[in-house]
C-alpha cells in the first residue's frame, strides 16, 4: 500500500544562496503514478529529496502519510520513501551486485532468507539475475542505474522515487522500467519519477507535473498537459511534447493517440488524396 505525500508552501534555497523552489504546492495520493518533468535546474530533484528527509524545508512543509517530514530521521523515512538517484555512482559502493542491492534490505533487520529472497526477486525484475557476482564497477552505466533501482526495490517501502531512471537505457531498457513503474502500481505503491522523457512520463504516468525556475506551471493528466494548448507553456520550459502528441495535433487525434487511429487516420488522407 502507498503513501500520500504532500507539500505545502514549500520554499528552499541552498546554503550559497540558490533558491531551488518557491511555494510548491503539491498533493499526490496514495498509490498515484506522478512524473515531474522540466528543464534542468528547475527544481524537480530538489523537490523528491525532500520527501525522504535527504533536503529539508527553508519555506512550508512537506507531508509523508500525512505526518510531517520536519526533523524525523532519514533512517525513519528511508523505510517509507526509496530513491533511486540520477547517479547510480552516487549510492553504489558495495564490491558485489548482491551485495550492493541486500544491504538495504540487511539495514532493515529482515531475516536472511527474506532478504535473500527479495534480493532473488529485485535482480529478476531488473534483468540481472545473472550479474549477481559481478562487481558493479565492471558492469556499464544503464547496468549500474539497474542495480542502483533494484537496491530501493528490495526495500519494498511503500513510495518508490525514480531520479531520470531511463537516462542511458536502450529501448529494452526503457520498457524494462516501464514495467516496473506498472507492477509498482500493481502493487499499490506510490511511484513519482524525475525525467527528461517525454514519452516515458506520458505512456508510463498517470499524472505529469511540469516544474519552470522551482514552481509548478502544469499539472494534470497526460493527455491533457501535453495538449496542444499547453505546448507554449512547455516550450517556455524548454521541453517539447512527445512525438505522438504532435502527430495525434496534426491528425486531429488528440495528445494521446493510439497506434490504430494513427495508422486508420494516414491511410484515410492517402485515400482521400
Amino acid at each position: 500500500m502507498g503513501l500520500e505525500l504532500a507539500t505545502r508552501g514549500l520554499g528552499f534555497v541552498y546554503p550559497d544562496g540558490t533558491r531551488a523552489l518557491t511555494a510548491v504546492d503539491l498533493a499526490i495520493p496514495a498509490d498515484q503514478r506522478v512524473a515531474i518533468v522540466g528543464q534542468n535546474g528547475s527544481g524537480k530533484s530538489t523537490l523528491v529529496r525532500h520527501f525522504n528527509g535527504l533536503l529539508r524545508a527553508t519555506e512550508g512543509s512537506v507531508l509523508v502519510g500525512g505526518e510531517e517530514v520536519g526533523r524525523r530521521h532519514v533512517a525513519e523515512l528511508a523505510r517509507l520513501v526509496g530513491i533511486s538517484f540520477q547517479n547510480p555512482d552516487r549510492q553504489i559502493f558495495a564490491a558485489r551486485v548482491s551485495a550492493e542491492v541486500a544491504f538495504g534490505a540487511r539495514n532493515l533487520g529482515l531475516p536472511r532468507a527474506e532478504v535473500e529472497r527479495r534480493v532473488t526477486a529485485a535482480l529478476a525484475t531488473v534483468g540481472l539475475s545473472q550479474l549477481a557476482e559481478a562487481h558493479p564497477y565492471d558492469l556499464g552505466f544503464s547496468q549500474r542505474k539497474l542495480v542502483a533501482l533494484a537496491s530501493i526495490l528490495v526495500m519494498e517501502t511503500p513510495v518508490v522515487v525514480l531520479d531520470e531512471p531511463t537516462t542511458g537505457q536502450d529501448l529494452r531498457g526503457v520498457e524494462r522500467v516501464g514495467e516496473i513503474v506498472a507492477s509498482l502500481k500493481g502493487e499499490r505503491r506510490t511511484v513519482v519519477a524525475v525525467t527528461h522523457d517525454m514519452r516515458f512520463a506520458a505512456e508510463s504516468f498517470e499524472r505529469v507535473v511540469v516544474m519552470r525556475e522551482g514552481r509548478i506551471v502544469l499539472d494534470g493528466a497526460p493527455a491533457d498537459v501535453f495538449g496542444e494548448r499547453n505546448w507554449p507553456v512547455l516550450k517556455s520550459t524548454n521541453l517539447e511534447p512527445p512525438f505522438a502528441a504532435q502527430i495525434g495535433a496534426r491528425l486531429g487525434l488528440g495528445s494521446t493517440p493510439t497506434e490504430t487511429s494513427v495508422v486508420a487516420a494516414l491511410a484515410s488522407r492517402g485515400a482521400s488524396g
